[in-house]
């Protein structure tokens, strides 16, 4: 077996129209492929050459904040913070500079995870 790629990052959700809300409304993302009968559904939104999915589908797969969490580059982190914080989100690592990145983690409204991150500039060294 190969693997080229990933075909997407899912989360479940509880409540398909609240968690549409927040994907959509507090992080900026278009709807994409989209399947729903109203109560239960398969959401997909494109994040550059990547898929995250959210869905209800399944009974037996409940939102954890104790699973796996995907990492949002973002272009301005202060931007970033400031919209997050006007929207009333969850902050679970609040906003903090490491030596690689800036990076905080917030909560869905099903309380997974998702990393806001944004790489530190790379420094070459000097040559002389």
């Amino acid at each position: 077996m190969q693997i080229t790629e990933f075909a997407f990052v899912c989360y479940a959700v509880t409540d398909l129209a609240r968690a549409r809300n927040f994907y959509e409304k507090v992080l900026g993302f278009t709807p994409g492929k989209t399947w729903t009968d109203g109560t239960k559904g398969w959401i997909e939104y494109e994040v550059g050459p990547h898929t995250l999915a959210i869905t209800n589908m399944a009974d037996n797969w409940p939102p954890s904040p104790h699973g796996a969490a995907v990492g949002f580059e973002v272009a301005d982190f202060d931007v970033a913070i400031a919209e997050l914080t006007a929207a009333g989100v969850k902050f679970v690592i609040p906003p903090c500079d490491t030596p690689v990145c800036r990076m905080c983690i917030i909560s869905d409204p099903d309380g997974s995870p998702i990393c806001i991150h944004q790489r530190a500039p790379v420094k070459l060294p000097n040559v002389g």
